[in-house]
């Protein structure tokens, strides 16, 4: 973009942003063609549009634009760039800054990398006001970030106003961002994911907050791959693959009758308890069905996983009681220990996928941990194999240490950023180098990658590749059980179908017990044999996951389970909401 004097063009009041035929693209980068092509977007006020597609679809790089943040050397073009009237194209630097948080404010998914680590949340939330001089004064500033945390729904907002990120959970750190995202009234909210990696409730809440300011008259561009949120508060969908649009218009009309065969792929990978037993990736939608009647639900059909080995009665993990506390610290002294996990117990059986639910905090990750054992319980024990884990030397655990692997949510942070993926996978391997590199070789193709990416170091490949490579890790051990914690969360709905069919693939035909945690119950739903719900450290209801989901029997289940978002009920609700918006609209006149 240029730094030439911009032009003002009369446009209605409530246009906020008017885009044709944007193309965005870097010198050098992907043949010279432009990342993104002929892209048309308009936002008004009041209004939400969501941008949907896979990792690389070049939604995030698209949404940047309108804050002149797509990257260095970004090359950006358009035959019309209006951001409320403004010919953006001839934006100088200090135009753009004028428009960050003031115009335009930003919500990043990640809230504990966008918050600045060494300021508390008052001071974050209050650098919008102060830097662009919207109110004078510390008292007056003081008083908004109050406000403003207050509005978002964080509890205490005085007291948290004092702490920083890292002493926040998950879902007061994203408010936090939120907060200062909004915090000088922007009439345009940018959202790049700002829920993935939530759990429901907490992932309900953050919603909620962005949709109130749309009711407020704010626009709203939400980037997001899970279309059961995006049907829930979009107004518009726009679907984008290799940088173009392929489908686009009410949210109603792309989500229940897809006219494009991309679209109809994403919503047929959506896992579910209709998924369960069978290949996601497989999906496809009866065509004709589809432009019959639009019934999204009964015109899906896939292909049936392969038939599982029998498991045997054998245990593989026994968690017996096990608790752990932690002692919070303020600055007026010592807080009361808190219980991260309190009087936990279940056991997995050879073969046995149980899955592990519950809300940011409820101890799913402690549980984890400890059952890695990277972390000693106050009480309890953990068996693995009905040997001893817990409370015993690493010495003692080495002879099993490798029948006990572990899939991360970020493989990339798992990884030795000096390995290339050969060394990754090797580190669970024993043997000369070229017995090595034969299975390294094998285990690659077992996970759909090949001998071309053996040299290759982690952060070139994908996200879906990156955790290919960390299940091959995993197998490279031949484990009785893997931990599996969130491992597809933060990937979008065609990758999550391919890695999850991997696991199902792999555990029915080598019988490997998974303890699979993760906050999607839709995820839950699909791969599980059992499923333990944890509250408060506590294991509120256990059982057959199809039993626990159909007829919840403890109160915080069925919450959990209300605050699933899904497609076919958010159409309903958002019908229903304005069936009764006109009948108080009749009875007034």
């Amino acid at each position: 973009m240029t730094d030439k004097p911009y032009l003002v063009v009369p446009q209605p009041d409530d246009l906020l942003i008017d885009i044709e035929g944007l193309s965005i693209g870097f010198a050098g980068a992907n043949g010279g063609a432009p990342i993104v092509r002929n892209f048309d977007l308009t936002i008004r006020r009041g209004e939400c549009v969501a941008l949907v597609g896979e990792s690389g679809s070049g939604k995030s790089i698209t949404a940047r634009s309108l804050l002149n943040l797509s990257g260095d050397g970004a090359e950006v073009d358009a035959d019309r760039f209006l951001i409320r009237g403004h010919d953006a194209l001839r934006f100088r630097q200090s135009d753009w800054r004028r428009l960050r948080g003031t115009m335009t404010g930003l919500v990043m998914q990640d809230a504990l990398v966008s918050l600045d680590p060494l300021r508390t949340i008052g001071q974050e939330v209050g650098e919008v006001l102060t830097e662009h001089r919207t109110l004078r004064g510390r008292h007056a500033v003081a008083a908004r970030v109050i406000d403003v945390l207050r509005k978002v729904g964080i509890p205490d907002p005085e007291h948290r106003a004092t702490q920083y990120a890292h002493q926040l959970s998950g879902g007061l750190r994203q408010r936090a961002l939120i907060a200062s995202a909004i915090a000088a009234d922007p009439d345009l909210i940018i959202a790049d994911e700002p829920t993935t990696s939530l759990d429901v409730t907490v992932q309900a809440q953050v919603l909620a907050v962005l949709a109130e300011r749309v009711r407020e008259g704010a626009g709203l561009l939400l980037i997001s791959h899970d279309l059961a949120v995006v049907a829930g508060i979009a107004d518009r969908v726009i679907v984008m693959r290799d940088g173009r649009i392929v489908d686009s218009g009410a949210t109603a009309d792309v989500l229940r009758r897809p006219r494009h065969p991309y679209t109809r792929q994403l919503l047929a990978a959506i896992p579910s308890a209709d998924s369960k037993g069978h290949l996601l990736a497989s999906a496809r939608f009866d065509v004709a069905s589809v432009e019959g009647d639009g019934a999204v639900g009964s015109v899906i059909v896939r292909e049936r996983l392969p038939v599982r080995k029998s498991s045997d009665e054998a245990l593989v993990l026994e968690v017996e009681g096990i608790s752990k506390r932690y002692v919070q610290r303020r600055t007026a002294g010592r807080e009361p220990s808190l219980p991260a996990l309190d009087e936990v117990s279940f056991a997995v059986k050879a073969g046995e996928v149980v899955g592990i639910v519950g809300e940011s905090g409820s101890g799913k990750s402690t549980c984890a941990k400890i059952v890695l054992g990277l972390l000693a319980p106050d009480e309890g024990e953990v068996r693995l194999l009905g040997q001893r884990w817990s409370g015993v030397a690493e010495a003692e655990r080495r002879a099993l240490r490798a029948r006990l692997q572990y899939i991360p949510q970020d493989a990339l942070s798992s990884f030795d950023p000096r390995y290339r993926v050969a060394d990754v996978i090797a580190e669970n391997l024993t043997g000369d180098a070229r017995t090595k590199r034969d299975r390294i070789v094998a285990l690659l193709e077992q996970v759909g990658l090949n001998a071309g990416h053996l040299g290759r170091y982690p952060r070139s490949l994908s996200g879906g590749q990156r955790q290919r490579v960390s299940i091959a890790r995993a197998l490279a051990a031949e484990p009785d059980i893997i931990v599996c914690d969130e491992p597809v969360s933060a990937l979008d709905v065609s990758i999550q179908a391919q890695v999850l069919d991997l696991l199902s693939e792999l555990q029915a035909r080598l019988g490997t017990a998974l303890l699979f945690i993760s906050h999607d119950l839709g995820v839950v739903q699909h791969i599980a044999d059992r499923v333990l719900v944890f509250h408060r450290g506590r294991i509120v209801e256990s059982g057959p996951v199809d039993q626990v989901f159909s007829n919840p029997a403890d109160d915080y289940t069925r919450a959990l389970l209300s605050s699933i978002p899904a497609i076919e009920s958010a159409f309903v609700r958002s019908s229903a909401n304005a069936a009764i918006a006109g009948l108080s609209t009749a009875r007034s006149v």
